[in-house]
């Protein structure tokens, strides 16, 4: 049996106003209800005006994503009914995103499919709490008409570890380009893996789209890294038991219950005709002029992975300094103007040693006064050549092995000839002297 998992992943812009009005889609951790206008409460007679940047930025995500951006799209009505939805209704696109038919590369090679990149706004938000010793449901509409990305894959995953890989790429570029904070804890980004279980003898075999199971099991509304890998493998082993009873598993949308380790029935999985789709009349489609897609392109940064490719050629380091330098943005731009502020003195490969291996907090030490402290730390003492040549004498008197496995090719007792002088002089002096010394003994 091989897992079969697609993605949904829903990204909220950081505009300063919601996706359809004027009110400040900074949320959170304000007052309940106090962010919201006739529109984004769905009151009669309210018109939406849909707010360009969050369609600019929905489309450079795709366009780093490599999606092919249609010329003419449209926003559709998806109809529902659900308490933290005022209009009853919300407005988001069905058959004519804003990007379609992109791909992101996982660090392993495997290429994800996605499938559209669309634009849609935000729900209000259910609170449950205890009231007066009842248990109660609350809405706060602050949420409600907040920019939301939805980023949809093919069922292109296998395995829980890919899917990680996959959410924590797509999370940096959404902060690389700054549409995003991308901040799990507080929303800014949640999980919906769509998840079934493919009865196969081949393990390796490439599965076509009309092999598909017959249904599929969607997690929603996850907002941690850690919990969607154990819903979904939560999900493949349950699936596979009901499947190996002789039985299909329901389709149908289940919650992740961190308290019980398991995922739990919401309702029964909805098909896309139960939403009864149909063109959102209050606003008009968009149509894109090649200059302005050309425009939006030229204004990416950037990326990580070009950072990457950069980085090893132009400052001659290793593929893990990169990775860790190009982690976000702010580090690698810290790196690179500690660079400059140490040209003459300190080598990127120290300057990178210091940020990744001495865990430098780069908000309260300033690349200056990085570059200072690592010129103080590589000061050395002066030490009488006479005497450093009698104490690796002595070393290598006291432990023969040295000589022995150094003429049997074993190069790294050098270092350990070098730790048993440094032990003894209690200096910082220049080790590079010091080996010389130590291998002219060796000869």
């Amino acid at each position: 049996m091989k897992p079969v998992i697609g993605l949904e992943t829903h990204i909220e812009l950081k505009t300063k106003s919601k996706m359809f009005c004027g009110c400040p889609a900074d949320y959170f951790g304000k007052k309940p209800n106090t962010y919201t206008c006739p529109v984004c409460l769905g009151l009669p007679g309210a018109l939406p005006m849909p707010n360009r940047t969050a369609i600019e930025w929905c489309v450079m995500l795709g366009l780093a994503l490599n999606c092919d951006i249609p010329k003419f799209s449209k926003f559709d009505r998806k109809n529902y009914f659900y308490p933290d939805l005022p209009k009853g209704y919300q407005i988001s696109q069905y058959d004519k995103p804003f990007c379609e038919n992109g791909e992101i590369k996982l660090a392993s090679g495997k290429i994800i499919k996605i499938r559209r990149v669309h634009m849609e706004e935000d729900t209000g938000k259910l609170i449950h709490e205890s009231i007066d010793g009842k248990d109660v449901t609350l809405v706060d509409f602050n949420r409600s008409g907040v920019p939301l990305v939805e980023i949809v894959t093919q069922p292109d995953f296998d395995n829980a570890k890919d899917v990680i890989d996959y959410l924590k790429k797509l999370q940096q570029i959404a902060r690389y380009l700054d549409i995003s904070n991308a901040d799990m804890e507080k929303g800014d980004m949640r999980l919906e893996p769509n998840i079934s279980v493919l009865k196969i003898k081949n393990q390796k075999s490439k599965i076509k789209s009309e092999d598909l199971p017959k249904y599929k099991v969607e997690v929603k509304n996850i907002n941690s890294f850690k919990f969607v890998e154990k819903a979904i493998n939560f999900e493949i082993t349950r699936q596979r038991e009901i499947l190996e009873s002789g039985k299909t598993p329901i389709q149908e949308t289940r919650g992740w219950n961190e308290a019980k380790q398991i995922t739990i029935t919401q309702r029964i999985k909805e098909e896309s005709s139960d939403y009864r789709y149909f063109p959102e009349p209050d606003t008009p489609p968009i149509r894109w002029k090649q200059e302005r897609l050309d425009e939006i392109r030229r204004s990416i940064p950037e990326l990580a992975e070009e950072k990457i490719a950069r980085f090893q050629k132009q400052y001659n380091l290793s593929v893990y300094d990169t990775v860790n330098l190009t982690e976000n943005i702010t580090a690698s731009q810290y790196f690179e103007t500690a660079v400059v502020a140490g040209a003459k003195n300190i080598t990127p490969k120290q300057i990178a040693n210091a940020i990744i291996n001495k865990k430098i907090n780069i908000e309260q030490v300033s690349p200056a006064k990085l570059i200072e402290e690592i010129i103080k730390s590589n000061k050395t003492e002066e030490i009488n050549a006479k005497k450093l040549k009698s104490i690796v004498k002595k070393i290598l008197k006291d432990n023969p092995k040295i000589a022995e496995d150094y003429k049997k090719g074993k190069t790294s007792v050098i270092q350990f000839a070098i730790g048993q002088v440094m032990y003894i002089i209690r200096k910082k002096i220049d080790t590079e002297i010091l080996r010389k010394i130590i291998m002219e003994e060796l000869r």
